[in-house]
């Protein structure tokens, strides 16, 4: 069954969200690399891969469905940050606003019974439940830090272990 076209523009518009989240990612990891913590960096830059995997497994989809994809401008991201208190809370609510994209993107698949886009869109939701909670949790870890120089330090080196083989 080919995509219809409604469904086909929205993942459209999804393919360019994953993209502008993948910027958006970049752009704290240079946001980190500038404060001299290289371990935050580490973990932004690897989620900025992560959402480009995103991105591609939606162009992927687009096309086996024979789709078109049609790419759309990226908007340029967020650059200044008051703290990793505040980058953090950022990505948080940004992965709030993907999963509110995802399940909109549900919903209109579930009006079309289009099954082939409803099981992929599955896979997006169960992303996106570990995608909020690995943001929160670091939010809350740096609530907690506060303004503690030895514990920014030590969530740096923690961070700094995630590996690209987890993107």
């Amino acid at each position: 069954m080919e995509l219809n076209t409604a469904m086909q523009d929205a993942l459209n518009e999804q393919i360019q969200k994953e993209f502008e989240s993948a910027y958006l990612y970049l752009s704290m990891a240079a946001y980190f690399g500038s404060k001299n913590l290289p371990g935050f960096a580490q973990w932004m830059r690897i989620q900025a891969q992560e959402e480009v995997t995103h991105a591609m497994k939606l162009f992927d989809f687009v096309q086996d469905r024979n789709g078109r994809v049609i790419l759309h401008a990226l908007g340029q991201p967020r650059a200044d940050f008051e703290s990793a208190q505040d980058v953090f809370e950022t990505a948080a609510a940004h992965e709030r606003d993907v999963t509110t994209r995802i399940h909109t993107l549900y919903a209109r698949a579930v009006k079309d019974s289009d099954y082939a886009s409803l099981a992929l869109l599955q896979w997006f939701i169960t992303e996106q439940v570990e995608e909020e909670r690995a943001a929160g949790d670091i939010v809350e870890t740096l609530r907690r830090i506060g303004d503690s120089a030895p514990g920014l330090f030590m969530l740096d080196k923690e961070l700094g272990k995630r590996g690209a083989a987890e993107a």
